[in-house]
């Protein structure tokens, strides 16, 4: 198994900070995903493109044959010239605008997952409008918990997302009166970077007894939509480049008690790209006090925002320097009017110098896609490794 590789000669003549992407690495993972859903003739993936919207990118993934999951209109756009057809997009979402909804119809895109009666009801009518028929799967909130950051949780009672589970006969019943929508299934996500498989193991067991309920009403429904939420390893992405599909898949195909005829679809992001991409950047300067020894980098939370916004650990090298039998500590800082524009603290690094390149390792996904024009910086470009041969 192949780990990222950095063609750091044909670094030279790019402006720091970019976003650098191994094209290996990702078919790896894609391939991956690709080996297990084959094991299941009614599996589905859908790429979570608000993890990396990179055009390149994009490209890559719709050349293996994955579906993809919107949270926009500009998202769906997007993915519409990067080659996806219309009819493997979903889209989510807890506040679609009505241009957005009229982007979905006119574009003829697979599924809205719909998150409130109101948005139920503001989708009928738009359709209605415009003589189409959408099709939707409910997002229920499940109440199940996730080991993860606060920030990124997302299946709790607590927060914003989807239907309350004891309203879900409620909004079927409603949805099925409606002549300009189609109901056709549940739809699930309950957070993001989740490393414990007995957090899908409860998803799974709720959607059953979920299931249960419809089933003595009467209520038969096609798709079964789990989400995403995979997490990668942070601390090694070296030596664990791709996450662990296997049992990833296996705990639905072992607890998710489908019904005959029923699609199991999936909407994984971070798990597909994090680890291909990673942020270069330069050492502007290296400044020493009585107790800290800072390098300090051209990149910024501009550029990568995650350590600053969730407390992210990601893995930091030195590319350019030689590798040292005592390296250093070093927090590495960047240039940001912020004390939160630090990316990590009492790192050990070879001996570093102004003009050094690190590389920030598995940015592939949250990362150039949240950059900012804070500071009025430049947005970072992005570069595949088939660019840069």
């Amino acid at each position: 198994m192949a780990t990222i590789a950095f063609p750091v000669e044909r670094f030279a003549d790019i402006r720091t900070p970019f976003y650098y992407y191994d094209t290996n690495i990702l078919r790896q993972t894609l391939d991956a995903i690709n080996t297990e859903i084959k094991k299941h003739d009614n599996y589905f993936v859908h790429f979570a493109v608000k993890a990396n919207a990179n055009l390149k990118v994009l490209k890559v993934i719709n050349e293996a044959g994955l579906g993809i999951d919107c949270v926009s209109g500009g998202e769906i756009e997007q993915v519409l010239k990067a080659g996806f057809p219309a009819n493997k997009i979903v889209f989510a979402g807890v506040g679609k605008s009505d241009w957005e909804i009229e982007l979905g119809l006119d574009k003829n895109i697979f599924c809205f997952n719909v998150e409130s009666i109101p948005e139920l009801e503001v989708i009928n009518e738009i359709a209605q409008r415009k003589g189409k028929v959408a099709t939707i799967c409910f997002r229920i909130n499940p109440n199940v918990g996730a080991h993860t950051h606060a920030h990124i949780t997302t299946g709790l009672a607590e927060n914003k997302f989807g239907i309350d589970m004891q309203d879900m006969e409620k909004v079927i019943h409603l949805a099925q009166e409606m002549k300009n929508v189609q109901f056709k299934g549940l739809h699930f996500h309950i957070g993001s970077q989740i490393l414990e498989m007995d957090d899908f193991i409860a998803l799974a067991h709720r959607i059953n007894e979920l299931q249960d309920r419809l089933e003595a009403q009467g209520i038969h429904i096609d798709i079964i939509n789990v989400g995403g939420g995979l997490g990668v390893d942070y601390a090694d992405p070296q030596g664990n480049p791709i996450p662990n599909f296997k049992d990833y898949f296996t705990v639905y195909e072992k607890y998710l008690k489908l019904r005959p005829g029923q699609t199991v679809h999936f909407e994984l992001g971070r798990a597909v790209v994090a680890q291909c991409g990673a942020l270069i950047t330069k050492v502007n300067y290296v400044k020493e006090n009585a107790i800290k020894r800072f390098a300090i980098v051209d990149a910024g939370f501009t550029d990568l925002i995650r350590p600053a916004l969730y407390d992210a650990h990601h893995r930091i090298i030195n590319l350019t320097a030689e590798s040292s039998l005592d390296p250093l500590k070093y927090d590495v800082v960047g240039p940001i009017c912020e004390s939160s524009d630090t990316f990590d603290k009492d790192i050990l690094l070879p001996k570093t110098h102004r003009g050094d390149l690190l590389a920030i390792l598995s940015a592939g996904a949250y990362g150039e896609i949240m950059a900012s024009l804070y500071n009025c910086r430049k947005l970072p470009e992005g570069y595949t490794d088939e660019e840069l041969r």
